[in-house]
């Protein structure tokens, strides 16, 4: 088996399993905790109305939707995706809140799109699970229009990210299986290194290629702590296999660990992120 072909069976597996289920589980907690991440792709679309823009690791919507509000009724917004449960989440909101939106569940790696169809491509921390990332935005690169924007939110390095490593650092001794996290891998930090994100950009044939640091201070309740660390990342993933004291023991633990985050009724972080940009250009 190929090492691409692997890694999308393992985030197939991953996404369609522990960590689709943390994602459905935990929405209200996420959409919270990354709303102004949210507010920086909304805001940054141009203002006129209409056009088609893909969502690109969509999750359960919330951008997306957001997206489609802002477009209107002569516009479209399209999230794809590759896990059937938050996929469902997300065509759920829809439905109810009355947002018009369409939701692909495929790898936008590999998807069929249909050439010069979108107007932009956006991504909310969707595009760091790429087995292969030059193919992964080559395809991007040939659903998009002449002039399109591409307009991606991903992490920096975990060094500068420590609140989104604190469970895992607290947990290890505990939960020995828990996985070490590879540089560059496919995952959170993949594209931790500026200059990387760059080449594969341009070898994927984007112009235009503007990527630099935004810090954004996000906000948990603290009451939606625990919910938090039982729930997400690769501790959350494990916990859910756990059995209870094992589980009791490492949320007690991480949730000590998180003390310092945490003044009064609320958990405050910066989270260190690039902000990508880039154009289709012939």
């Amino acid at each position: 088996m190929s090492d691409e072909r692997q890694v999308y069976d393992d985030q197939e597996k991953l996404w369609n399993g522990p960590a689709g289920r943390a994602w459905v589980e935990a929405q209200d907690v996420l959409d919270g905790m990354f709303q102004s991440f949210e507010e920086h792709l909304v805001q940054a679309m141009a203002a006129a109305s209409g056009g088609r823009v893909l969502d690109v690791g969509c999750g359960t919507g919330s951008t997306t939707l957001a997206l489609a509000r802002r477009l209107g009724p002569q516009g479209r917004a399209v999230g794809i995706d590759l896990s059937a449960s938050v996929l469902a989440l997300a065509q759920a909101r829809a439905e109810r809140e009355g947002v018009p939106a369409d939701f692909i569940r495929a790898d936008a790696q590999a998807h069929a799109f249909e050439p010069a169809s979108f107007d932009r491509i956006v991504s909310r921390f969707g595009v760091m699970f790429f087995g292969d990332p030059v193919r992964a935005f080559a395809n991007l690169r040939r659903s998009a229009k002449d002039g399109a924007e591409l307009c991606c939110i991903a992490w920096r390095s975990a060094a500068e990210n420590p609140f989104m490593t604190t469970a895992e650092h607290a947990a290890a001794p505990l939960l020995p299986q828990l996985p070490v996290r590879q540089p560059g891998a496919p995952g959170q930090f993949a594209f931790a290194d500026r200059h990387r994100v760059q080449a594969i950009l341009e070898e994927s044939g984007w112009a235009s290629i503007d990527i630099r640091p935004i810090d954004v201070a996000c906000v948990l309740p603290e009451r939606d702590l625990i919910r938090y660390v039982s729930w997400l990342g690769p501790v959350g993933v494990m916990l859910q296999q756990a059995d209870e004291p094992t589980r009791s023991e490492v949320v007690a633990t991480v949730r000590a660990a998180f003390e310092p985050y945490v003044g009064g009724a609320e958990v405050r972080f910066t989270a260190a992120c690039w902000w990508v940009g880039a154009t289709a250009s012939r």
